[in-house]
């Protein structure tokens, strides 16, 4: 249980990874906030499987591409809770298209949500965090944004701007003991991955050196570990969770 006492909010948490991080979160002892935009019922099941298994957790409704919600979603958790120990930026988007297809407003919603959005969540808790001289930010960046990708443009931009907005937070947080750092997944299972046929899987598996796809619960392990008292001298770094796939 070693974040046992500490308050944790997971963006984009309703499923997949970002469900899998809640998880593990709250198997190690955290009370976590399952933030979600559209799933309720998904962040609900969260929920409902955290408190099954003995932990403590709530849902509530973030965009996190809207700065005055976040604000005010903060706000409140501190409030009712005293505290944010701990911030994962999870939420986001993707909207494929070659460059000279993709729309003006698809590339600003893929740079909203998933470049702003780990912004305004950041901005958010700085100031209580560092009030409180203690807290951990781990921020979804993707192999993507360090490798690029034919048709990811916007989604690569936005990964890749994760990076480099994490590595200045970290400089500018470690004073007051607030560390940042950043998870890089891979292929990973996932609701879209578990909708390819048997040939584009073995493709992607032939470029994974371990020779097969990730688990959300590796991605969450990863998580979980620079949350925790172990990573207290980690910051402003990128953690590969690639399965060799980017060395």
């Amino acid at each position: 249980m070693t974040l046992g006492g500490d308050v944790a909010l997971v963006t984009g948490a309703s499923r997949g990874i970002g469900a899998a991080i809640a998880r593990g979160l709250a198997a190690a002892g955290a009370r976590v906030v399952v933030g979600y935009r559209t799933q309720r019922e998904g962040a609900e099941r969260v929920v409902a499987d955290i408190v099954a298994g003995g932990g403590a957790a709530e849902a509530v409704a973030l965009d996190v591409a809207n700065a005055a919600e976040v604000d005010a979603v903060v706000r409140d958790v501190v409030a009712r809770l005293g505290k944010v120990d701990v911030l994962v930026n999870n939420a986001g988007v993707s909207a494929d298209a070659l460059i000279v297809r993709i729309t003006d407003e698809q590339w600003q919603r893929v740079l909203d949500v998933n470049l702003k959005g780990v912004f305004n969540c950041t901005k958010a808790v700085a100031r209580p965090m560092m009030r409180a001289r203690r807290g951990r930010i781990v921020n979804l960046s993707s192999v993507v944004g360090v490798t690029g990708n034919t048709g990811q443009a916007a989604y690569a931009a936005a990964k890749a701007g994760i990076i480099g907005f994490t590595k200045s937070t970290a400089r500018e947080l470690a004073s007051r003991n607030v560390t940042a750092n950043v998870v890089a997944p891979g292929f990973i299972e996932t609701d879209m991955t578990r909708t390819l046929d048997a040939d584009a899987r073995a493709m992607y598996q032939t470029m994974v050196p371990l020779g097969r796809l990730g688990r959300a619960e590796d991605v969450a392990a990863a998580v979980t570990f620079l949350a925790g008292p172990g990573a207290s001298y980690i910051t402003g770094q990128v953690l590969h969770i690639n399965g060799g796939m980017y060395v």
